[in-house]
Protein backbone atom coordinates (compact mmCIF):
# COMPACT_ATOMS: atom_id res chain seq x y z
CA UNK A 1 0.00 0.00 0.00
CA UNK A 2 1.32 3.30 -1.05
CA UNK A 3 1.01 6.31 1.22
CA UNK A 4 1.90 9.86 0.55
CA UNK A 5 3.68 11.79 3.17
CA UNK A 6 3.29 15.54 3.06
CA UNK A 7 5.85 17.78 4.47
CA UNK A 8 4.33 20.10 7.05
CA UNK A 9 4.47 23.67 5.81
CA UNK A 10 4.85 26.48 8.26
CA UNK A 11 3.06 29.00 6.03
CA UNK A 12 0.13 26.66 5.40
CA UNK A 13 -1.24 27.33 8.84
CA UNK A 14 -1.51 31.07 8.15
CA UNK A 15 -3.38 31.00 4.85
CA UNK A 16 -6.89 30.71 6.27
CA UNK A 17 -6.39 33.29 9.06
CA UNK A 18 -4.88 35.73 6.53
CA UNK A 19 -7.84 35.29 4.18
CA UNK A 20 -10.20 35.81 7.11
CA UNK A 21 -8.41 38.99 8.25
CA UNK A 22 -8.41 40.38 4.69
CA UNK A 23 -12.11 39.57 4.28
CA UNK A 24 -13.10 41.18 7.60
CA UNK A 25 -10.88 44.22 6.97
CA UNK A 26 -12.40 44.85 3.54
CA UNK A 27 -16.00 44.62 4.70
CA UNK A 28 -15.27 46.43 7.97
CA UNK A 29 -13.78 49.40 6.12
CA UNK A 30 -16.67 49.60 3.66
CA UNK A 31 -19.29 49.30 6.40
CA UNK A 32 -18.00 52.60 7.81
CA UNK A 33 -16.63 54.54 4.84
CA UNK A 34 -18.51 52.97 1.95
CA UNK A 35 -21.38 54.35 -0.12
CA UNK A 36 -23.93 52.83 2.26
CA UNK A 37 -21.77 52.95 5.40
CA UNK A 38 -22.20 54.74 8.69
CA UNK A 39 -20.73 58.05 7.51
CA UNK A 40 -22.96 58.06 4.43
CA UNK A 41 -25.96 57.41 6.68
CA UNK A 42 -25.07 60.43 8.84
CA UNK A 43 -24.73 62.59 5.73
CA UNK A 44 -28.08 61.32 4.45
CA UNK A 45 -29.79 62.14 7.76
CA UNK A 46 -28.37 65.68 7.67
CA UNK A 47 -29.61 66.19 4.10
CA UNK A 48 -33.01 64.80 5.00
CA UNK A 49 -33.38 67.24 7.90
CA UNK A 50 -32.33 70.20 5.72
CA UNK A 51 -34.69 69.21 2.94
CA UNK A 52 -37.55 68.66 5.37
CA UNK A 53 -37.07 72.20 6.71
CA UNK A 54 -37.05 73.54 3.15
CA UNK A 55 -40.20 71.55 2.36
CA UNK A 56 -41.98 72.98 5.40
CA UNK A 57 -40.98 76.49 4.32
CA UNK A 58 -42.22 75.94 0.77
CA UNK A 59 -45.45 74.35 2.00
CA UNK A 60 -46.21 77.39 4.17
CA UNK A 61 -45.44 79.70 1.23
CA UNK A 62 -47.72 77.69 -1.04
CA UNK A 63 -50.59 77.82 1.45
CA UNK A 64 -50.20 81.61 1.63
CA UNK A 65 -50.23 81.89 -2.15
CA UNK A 66 -53.27 79.59 -2.45
CA UNK A 67 -55.11 81.74 0.08
CA UNK A 68 -54.28 84.90 -1.89
CA UNK A 69 -55.36 83.29 -5.17
CA UNK A 70 -58.63 82.17 -3.58
CA UNK A 71 -59.31 85.77 -2.59
CA UNK A 72 -58.69 86.95 -6.17
CA UNK A 73 -60.81 84.34 -7.95
CA UNK A 74 -64.17 82.51 -7.93
CA UNK A 75 -66.31 85.63 -8.32
CA UNK A 76 -65.71 86.72 -4.75
CA UNK A 77 -63.19 89.37 -5.68
CA UNK A 78 -61.88 91.16 -2.63
CA UNK A 79 -61.38 94.81 -3.55
CA UNK A 80 -58.81 95.32 -0.83
CA UNK A 81 -56.71 92.35 -2.04
CA UNK A 82 -56.95 93.47 -5.67
CA UNK A 83 -55.95 97.01 -4.70
CA UNK A 84 -52.99 95.74 -2.65
CA UNK A 85 -51.70 93.50 -5.46
CA UNK A 86 -52.11 96.20 -8.11
CA UNK A 87 -50.25 98.80 -6.02
CA UNK A 88 -47.47 96.35 -5.22
CA UNK A 89 -47.15 95.26 -8.85
CA UNK A 90 -47.16 98.80 -10.22
CA UNK A 91 -45.06 100.16 -7.35
CA UNK A 92 -47.46 103.05 -6.76
CA UNK A 93 -49.24 104.57 -3.78
CA UNK A 94 -51.34 107.57 -2.98
CA UNK A 95 -49.89 110.73 -1.49
CA UNK A 96 -51.72 110.26 1.81
CA UNK A 97 -50.65 106.61 2.31
CA UNK A 98 -47.83 105.19 4.37
CA UNK A 99 -46.04 102.23 2.79
CA UNK A 100 -44.55 99.57 5.04
CA UNK A 101 -42.45 96.93 3.29
CA UNK A 102 -42.22 93.47 4.79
Amino acid sequence: MWTKHHKKRKLGRFVMPLITVAFLSYFGYHSIHGEFGLKATEKFDRQRAERQARLDELTARRKTLEKEVALLSDGSLERDMLDEKARFGLNMSRADEIVIFH
